[in-house]
């Protein structure tokens, strides 16, 4: 692959798909709003912008009609959400045309809601999903009261952990759960983690599992584990590394342990890219081989210099992503062209300084099912609403 070190200006028109008063986001950047028509879209819809959400605070789960003048229209209440990655809603791969899941809260537990959008029927299952397969046949769930301590913004209020005085606990970790019956069983415990290849660090601290991701062909997931550092308090200081396994908790590999892995995304089955550090080479964009112990490749070293949400379009010619506020309060939203390593910026969009840290509205750029809109959500304009980028003449441009 050739890096030009080239950089192209491609400003692309913005449609706002939510109104105000109240605020709307999809979430997190991994997964996609649109059904499988292209005509609805998913949205969450809240009364607020400006603090974290407590146990008491609900959310609507929604539809956008894009093709009926953006019509919203609410579909369920939730109270298992946050300002990352929503309720971790999405449409069912074996019914994308008509079915979502999503996280809720019924009888103080976390649990997933299948729900058929238009008959309104729903069945509920025992566990909260935490990303779903590309085949529509399992979920990894995590424990998300235990991730609200140790990684605000990324949990849900109004569940005990049931093992907030345990380090590494034997009975909490990575659950595995069919998605056609509601089985589960626990694949990886955060104690089994801990012990893979064990760092002096990891003694005596907090661990974590969260930001899991199934490979495309539903066989493999990758994840983030975190641990304290020696004398911070939950949602302190902490060192990083990012694994890979089977969904059922075996061959289980480390793909980097230099302590910094940040955003990340499957391109096929035996490849990953990652926001990451690498001893010696510095942090940047890193092409790993699944289960292949080798140093990585960069991609985009001459073009980019800082982290962001980062996905693959369709047909894999293209990674979209973005960056956290510059120094004006502007956030990016770019395309990296894989054939030639030319950046395309398609456009920036403002953040207000307040509305930041675990609150903050991170664009969280994602493709349409046909690869030519780009999905966003945004503050520029002041309320929280969702946007949809229209990328269809930059993704013709052949190299």
């Amino acid at each position: 692959m050739l890096d030009t070190n080239k950089i192209v200006e491609a400003p692309c028109a913005v449609r706002a798909v939510t109104r105000g008063p109240k605020h709307h986001f999809f979430g997190y950047y991994d997964r996609n709003p649109w059904d499988a028509t292209g005509r609805y879209m998913l949205a969450l819809e809240t009364e607020f912008i400006d603090r974290p959400p407590t146990a008491e605070d609900q959310a609507t789960v929604c539809l956008v009609d894009t093709h009926d003048d953006d019509r919203l229209m609410p579909l369920a209440e939730t109270y298992a959400w946050n300002w990352q990655m929503g309720c971790n809603m999405m449409w069912l791969p074996t019914a994308p045309d008509r079915e979502i899941v999503y996280n809720a809260r019924e009888n103080g537990r976390w649990v997933s809601v299948i729900r058929d959008v238009f008959s309104g029927k729903t069945r509920t299952l025992p566990r909260a999903v935490a990303h779903v397969s590309p085949d529509g046949h399992w979920a990894v769930s995590i424990n998300y009261a235990r991730i609200a301590r140790e990684r605000p913004g990324y949990g849900y209020q109004g569940v005990a952990d049931d093992w907030a005085d345990q380090c590494a606990p034997d009975g909490d970790g990575v659950w595995l759960m069919d998605l056609r019956t509601g089985e589960h069983k626990l694949a990886l415990s955060l104690a089994q983690c801990a012990a893979i290849k064990p760092l002096p660090t990891m003694a005596g601290v907090h661990h974590r599992i969260y930001d899991l991701r199934f490979s495309p062909n539903s066989e493999r997931v990758n994840f983030i584990h975190r641990w304290r550092r020696a004398g911070q308090p939950a949602a302190g200081g902490h060192h990083t590394r990012w694994i890979s396994m089977h969904r059922e908790g075996r061959d289980v590999f480390v793909i980097n342990d230099h302590d910094h892995v940040s955003h990340n995304c499957w391109y096929d089955d035996a490849t990953l890219l990652s926001w990451a550090r690498r001893s010696g080479r510095g942090d940047h964009y890193y092409l790993n081989k699944d289960r292949v112990d080798e140093e990585p490749a960069i991609l985009g070293e001459h073009v980019f210099d800082q982290d962001g949400h980062c996905t693959y379009s369709p047909d894999k010619k293209w990674m979209l992503t973005d960056t956290y506020p510059d120094k004006e309060q502007f956030r990016h939203l770019m395309l990296y062209r894989v054939a030639d390593g030319t950046r395309f910026n398609l456009g920036k969009f403002y953040a207000r300084k307040e509305i930041g840290g675990e609150i903050r509205s991170d664009l969280h750029p994602r493709f349409s099912r046909d690869g030519k809109l780009v999905a966003i959500d945004s503050i520029h304009e002041g309320p929280r609403q969702m946007y949809v980028v229209d990328v269809a003449k930059v993704v013709a441009r052949e190299a």
